[in-house]
């Protein structure tokens, strides 16, 4: 009787343990998977954006590595671009294109030689891609002093007009019509 029990126990104990030896143990084995997998339920991977590389925007810079990644940092924070990722051994930077539009774009760094940089913009949004890229680009094509720097990315990302300022307008041009028709 003894044996019977010993048997049974050792039995509802495989049969514990079963579910786990199939079904987590492939996602145990592979850390890079699973690594992957939290980040996309984070809302943090950039498998997407690696993917879609072959697509990439792609400009080469008379910049070395270092200097032309730090522009790049300065211009993002400029333009109000949000960095959510950074991984230095893949050479990119993950952002959104802003706080407000999670949209992830990724850029791309490789050195060229001692004196250029090349640098590829990437995104399942092409409308992100070429907003990021043309931003950047004219940016870093631009020799220019922090001061001057600031005031092109200001005249290329121009606020649109609010809109009570263009109804106050339509409203003032109504109220002139109608005082010059009246005598």
């Amino acid at each position: 009787m003894s044996k019977l029990k010993t048997t049974i126990q050792n039995l509802k104990v495989f049969l514990f343990l079963l579910p786990f030896t199939f079904y987590l143990l492939p996602f145990l084995c592979g850390c890079a998977t699973l690594q992957e997998g939290a980040r996309g339920i984070a809302g943090i991977s950039t498998k997407a954006l690696e993917d879609n590389r072959k697509s990439a925007l792609t400009r080469t810079f008379n910049y070395d590595y270092d200097s032309c990644y730090n522009e790049v940092k300065t211009i993002l924070t400029h333009i109000g671009a949000y960095i959510y990722a950074e991984d230095l051994k893949k050479q990119m930077v993950a952002i959104y294109v802003s706080e407000e539009d999670t949209t992830p774009v990724g850029l791309f760094f490789k050195q060229i030689d001692a004196s250029h940089t090349q640098l590829e913009v990437a995104s399942l949004s092409t409308y992100a891609k070429e907003f990021i890229a043309t931003r950047l680009f004219s940016a870093l094509d631009k020799s220019l002093t922090p001061e001057e720097e600031e005031g092109v990315l200001e005249k290329s990302v121009t606020p649109e007009p609010p809109i009570v300022q263009i109804e106050q307008t339509l409203e003032e041009t109504a109220v002139s019509e109608e005082n010059q028709g009246q005598p």
